[in-house]
């Protein structure tokens, strides 16, 4: 879901309806400014016939990321008071809460939980529910705290935690945080419940938590500017550079990190501890594998891994490859050192170690997990050149497997 890089297709419906309705007065001509505008993009978007083949045929989770709002949504404090300067803003944020609402938190929601939920119901009792729902994305905007799009589905003795990295944010700069405490609370509550433990815990978020070491510590580095760390020239500069490069992922954000990794750990040392605590992202476009590993006599006896997979990417310039792949150097985390101590970022508890990648280009990651064994495959999308298609056709694409490996003795 793109509703800021929309198609040519939905720019002109964009024009018709706003000339027809007078609506979406001052909004980008290029991006969705409505519930209803919302509409029709999530129409474009899942109305591919594969598409719909794939959502009728396959069980989803999902958990909305900026460009479901925006890009740069909630970056940051400034970004947040600008946006809300506009004459356009307001209703394109109320538009994507309930759009999101309806096209896919509810089908996130186990029935029971259905059963219970009060909006739902409110929405299916009234005639009209537009303003039932309205209200509600009025209440979440206002305050964040008050809803929670985070959830939890357990399937056996594997739980899945969804949690929310975009509308959950504390975002004053001396206080940033990803989750707000109740929402950083809830997670750990949810990652230890049960005494007798799972076999597997799997942690979806769709900004990474491990990034490439050197992009981590500028990430790190980044945010201790933007906190002030070596004056108001630097913070100024660190905003700016903000927007710019996209730095918003755990690593920005530094106590969220630490508490996150925490949780992991925990989780990972208690008696009957998972095999695996495995955290699920997306967002940059490419896929990697890494471990976490913590000193000796604090390693926790899951195994503990992110994976990363954007499976229909968004090309990544040849810059940015070079980068993510030096990223991962020894001389590039040596780089990333040097920076954390000019902003006097403190090292993480844990360090991590590349397992495969990165990878470029259109590809699938599954997890097999089968009682506490659990098993990684990579294919990646590649064209017959034989067959004459071109990079863009479907017709002679295949999947061609990259890696496959066990990550626990039995698998």
């Amino acid at each position: 879901m793109y509703a800021d890089e929309t198609s040519a297709g939905t720019r002109a419906w964009i024009a018709r309806h706003r000339r027809e309705n007078g609506t979406g007065t001052g909004a980008p001509p290029d991006q969705v400014a409505d519930y209803e505008e919302y509409t029709h993009l999530y129409d474009e978007s899942w109305g591919d016939p594969e598409l719909r083949w794939l959502l009728s045929t396959v069980p989803t989770c999902m958990i909305f990321d900026d460009h479901d709002v925006i890009d740069d949504w909630n970056t940051s404090a400034a970004w947040v008071a600008e946006m809300r300067a506009t004459s356009w803003w307001h209703e394109r944020i109320i538009g994507g809460l309930m759009s999101y609402w309806v096209y896919q938190h509810l089908g996130n929601l186990s029935p029971a939980e259905l059963a219970e939920d009060e909006l739902y119901a409110a929405v299916l009792a009234a005639d009209d529910g537009t303003e039932v729902l309205r209200a509600f994305a009025e209440r979440a905007e206002a305050d964040p705290a008050s809803v929670r799009w985070s959830y939890r589905r357990d399937f056996g003795r594997t739980r899945l935690l969804m949690v929310d990295t975009r509308a959950a944010r504390v975002l004053e700069e001396q206080h940033r945080a990803m989750l707000d405490a109740g929402e950083a609370d809830w997670l750990r509550a949810q990652a230890l419940d049960g005494p007798g433990g799972v076999d597997h815990l799997l942690v979806g978020t769709s900004l990474p938590w491990l990034l490439p070491p050197m992009v981590h510590f500028a990430e790190a580095w980044h945010a201790a500017l933007c906190r002030g760390e070596r004056g108001p020239r630097w913070a100024r500069f660190g905003e700016w550079l903000r927007r710019r490069a996209d730095l918003e992922h755990w690593a920005a954000f530094t106590a969220s990190f630490h508490r996150l990794t925490d949780t992991l750990a925990e989780v990972g040392r208690r008696d009957g501890a998972p095999a695996t605590v495995c955290v699920l992202s997306g967002d940059v476009h490419h896929a990697y594998v890494a471990e976490a590993l913590w000193p000796a006599g604090r390693q926790p006896r899951s195994r503990v891994f992110q994976f990363t997979c954007s499976p229909l990417h968004n090309s990544v310039p040849r810059a940015m490859r070079i980068g993510f792949r030096f990223g991962w150097s020894r001389f590039a985390k040596a780089a990333g050192h040097l920076l954390a101590r000019h902003g006097r970022v403190a090292r993480p508890a844990v360090r991590w170690e590349r397992g495969g990648g990165p990878w470029f280009g259109n590809q699938l990651m599954t997890l097999t997990l089968r009682g506490r064994t659990a098993r990684l495959r990579l294919e990646k999308a590649v064209t017959d050149a034989g067959r004459g298609g071109r990079d863009t056709d479907r017709a002679g694409a295949r999947l061609v497997e990259v890696l496959d490996r066990g990550l626990t003795e039995e698998g």
